[in-house]
């Protein structure tokens, strides 16, 4: 079965136009890690979750699982298993190049935002599901469709006005037993989203120039 699709067809003026507007828009994203504790409107997180959703996956099997999380008992319980990761990773685990890497950020093993921040989104990897007979399914391009799905998320709550933090403590399976997520879920990502914190900075860092980052075949 098919139907019509739902595209909206622009002019060439108008392409271009919105094409630079939302280029400088989400050219301004930054990654903060000192959030505020205003709240925010459950809503806008759902309607970011229901855009990342939509994203293409392999056979349309959508592998992924969004755990939504703003209850301050669970987050704290989050913080302190992450924070063990985080120990060893700073601790010995990370080679000292790694290190290096990262002190233009000034990252360390504590992660306050992890309780700050108003909401957290846990981002699960589906590698099978299950029909409601039990019959279980094969995923394909499990992360890529993940992955595509997660920067439709970033974005999203990008154009809401909220910023964002990607988080990714190694191992992360401490999130499937603090969140209930069964074992054919694999933790892709811990996303941190709310409002930064008043009169917060970030790294003087630049980005890659277009011809690094892009070759054109006219």
């Amino acid at each position: 079965m098919r139907k019509p699709l739902n595209f909206v067809s622009l002019s060439d003026k108008e392409m271009l136009e919105k094409s630079r507007h939302f280029c400088a828009e989400i050219s301004r994203r930054r990654t903060v890690r000192d959030f505020s504790d205003r709240k925010v409107d459950p809503e806008v997180i759902n309607n970011a979750v229901k855009a990342a959703g939509s994203a293409p996956s392999g056979a349309n099997k959508q592998p992924w699982h969004f755990a939504v999380v703003s209850n301050p008992e669970i987050k704290r319980k989050i913080r302190v298993a992450a924070e063990v990761e985080e120990n060893e990773f700073y601790g010995g685990r990370a080679p000292q190049a790694w290190l290096d890497d990262l002190k233009v950020f000034e990252t360390n093993e504590n992660k306050p935002f992890l309780e700050t921040a108003p909401y957290l989104i846990a981002v699960f990897l589906e590698r099978n599901t299950t029909d409601d007979e039990g019959v279980k399914h094969k995923n394909y391009y499990m992360p890529e469709s993940v992955g595509i799905a997660t920067g439709m998320l970033i974005t999203a709550l990008h154009q809401s006005g909220l910023a964002t933090l990607t988080h990714t403590p190694s191992p992360m399976k401490f999130l499937n037993e603090i969140l209930a997520r069964p074992s054919n879920e694999k933790p892709y990502m811990l996303l941190v989203a709310g409002h930064p914190a008043e009169d917060v900075t970030v790294p003087d860092i630049t980005r890659k120039e277009f011809d690094q980052i892009a070759s054109i075949f006219d």
